[in-house]
């Protein structure tokens, strides 16, 4: 009888083992065989809370693997059952269920990319947003001031409070999520410029600051202006002149603008038009460029408090000292030499 136990646990035993070693053989198999992918490989997103089982299910019924029990079993023995990274990932041809473990818990997703351009108003912010298929789009149908309070400032003016740049972001980034960083990175470069500025300008606040760069951004053509155009109009603001920049009377037109200003457009008063009323507009009219800001903040020193556009092409500007040499420069580089009325004025008065 003893025998037999002994026979019986001996071939219980070699069953075990052999039963064990196509387990592990079958495992390891498994792990190092390549998934069942297309000449192009694949793809695979992870949805925010979602499980590794659920993934590995999902994977199964799209018959790239075929054992969702073997990776989910390997995920837990080397602990990464709890780090998936969500978004999407690309699966090249030749990944195997052990690489594509690494990749899943490696945060490397695919990106996609939006840019906003130095320059654009909020309204251009939004249509590149609402346009790019891979944001998720929340915000739909929302004016201005819901907008503010759904990324977390309520009561801000959204114009120019964001931070022209191209942002990454992975599948499914919701467009609250892309404002939020924008708006940060503005509130960051506007701090850090503001820390640094030079004493005794006619700014009071970084808000004012931003207002003015926004002006300096639309008024340039070329980068290297801006710190020179920034000290026309910070002269400007010591001496009670008005900015009279003509983008501000843009701005202000709205969808009234139709590519020209007229005199009567300079003339009609509104929030933002610096022909008519002194000091800075009331918000800005475009984000600003980090560069724009700090030349605000660093304007140029000079005595020029006027400039008009060369129209020859190259987006630079003819600066004058004075009245009389700036309806030159005006007759010179705008009327092709003909003397005729234009709206330049000296224009010193109070604020309407």
């Amino acid at each position: 009888m003893k025998k037999l136990i002994i026979k019986a646990v001996i071939i219980n035993t070699l069953v075990i083992g052999l039963v064990a070693g196509w387990f592990i053989l079958d495992y390891q198999e498994f792990l190092s065989t390549p998934l069942k992918l297309g000449e192009q490989g694949g793809s695979l997103f992870v949805k925010k809370g979602a499980s590794f089982r659920s993934v590995t299910n999902d994977l199964k019924k799209r018959k790239i693997i075929s054992s969702p029990k073997y990776l989910v079993w390997h995920a837990r023995l080397t602990g990464k059952a709890n780090k998936l990274h969500v978004g999407e990932y690309i699966i090249p041809k030749g990944t195997t269920p052990r690489t594509l473990l690494h990749l899943l818990v490696s945060g490397k997703v695919k990106n996609y990319s939006v840019t906003f351009v130095e320059g654009w108003t909020f309204k251009q912010m939004l249509v590149a947003i609402n346009n790019h298929p891979e944001i998720k789009q929340t915000l739909t149908g929302l004016n201005k001031k819901q907008i503010m309070e759904k990324i977390g400032k309520p009561g801000l003016d959204p114009e120019g409070r964001f931070f022209p740049d191209t942002y990454q972001f992975p599948k499914d980034f919701t467009d609250v999520e892309i404002l939020k960083r924008a708006y940060r990175l503005m509130e960051e470069k506007l701090n850090e410029e503001w820390a640094k500025r030079e004493k005794n300008l006619p700014i009071k606040t970084p808000y004012e600051a931003l207002i003015l760069a926004s002006v300096v951004e639309r008024e340039t053509g070329t980068a290297s202006e801006r710190r020179t155009i920034a000290g026309v109009f910070i002269r400007r603001l010591r001496i009670g002149m008005r900015l009279q920049s003509d983008p501000t009377v843009i701005y202000g037109m709205g969808d009234a603008y139709k590519g020209n200003i007229r005199r009567k457009d300079l003339r009609k008063d509104t929030a933002h038009n610096t022909y008519t009323r002194a000091g800075l507009p009331i918000t800005p009219i475009a984000m600003p460029s980090g560069k724009a800001i700090e030349a605000v903040l660093h304007p140029e020193p000079g005595k020029s408090l006027y400039f008009v556009a060369r129209g020859d092409g190259s987006g630079t500007h003819k600066f004058s000292d004075n009245l009389r040499q700036h309806n030159n420069a005006v007759i010179k580089h705008q009327l092709k030499g003909r003397k005729r009325p234009f709206s330049s004025y000296p224009g010193k008065s109070k604020k309407k």
